[in-house]
């Protein structure tokens, strides 16, 4: 039997911290400031980036943008099919999103599908002006035609293998781990 490898890891705090600042300023750079934008995090670690995101934009721009939290447990095309039932979250967005410019933020893009179960789901609160996409790392395997706009990290992976977002809020520790799954 191969022994099983430790996962690598591929991301560092510090690395982190400068691919959201780095977002952050790509986003004012694109839109121009903040005028009629807005974060929303996608539950889980979606939300701890968008958190991030608020105040680094909030420090550069010396005004709060308005953050929300979207659940997207029930928009999910994978709902009936898994044994592994999700826990239905909050959503929360406390804020109208009719003309928004709204920034949609999740740790991880891999097939598309959390993404277009997003767009969804925010549709069904109203219709924002534009939805723009940041994600901290961009994995590929695309099964829907789903781009980020906001890129922390291209990470080409194999589909045998697992990245993971560990963050301090959540795990502890700000990190991206990749290993083989087994």
């Amino acid at each position: 039997m191969p022994e099983k490898k430790s996962p690598k890891v591929v991301m560092d705090s510090d690395g982190i911290e400068r691919c959201l600042t780095r977002i952050a300023y790509e986003i004012l750079e694109k839109n121009k400031g903040i005028h009629n934008l807005v974060l929303v995090g996608i539950r889980t670690g979606g939300i701890y980036l968008a958190e991030r995101l608020q105040k680094k934009i909030s420090a550069i721009e010396n005004a709060k943008i308005p953050l929300g939290v979207l659940d997207i447990t029930l928009y999910r095309d994978d709902i009936t099919k898994t044994s592994k039932k999700a826990p239905l979250g909050k959503t929360k967005i406390p804020f109208d999103l009719e003309d928004k410019k709204v920034i949609l933020v999740d740790d991880v893009l891999f097939t598309g599908r959390t993404i277009r179960a997003a767009m969804d789901a925010l549709i069904d609160f109203g219709r924002p002006r534009m939805i723009q996409l940041a994600v901290l790392i961009d994995r590929g395997h695309r099964e829907l035609p789903i781009r980020a706009d906001y890129v922390g990290k291209n990470l080409p992976s194999s589909l045998w293998e697992a990245v993971s977002v560990n963050l301090l809020e959540k795990n502890g520790k700000d990190e991206v781990l990749i290993e083989e799954e087994t």
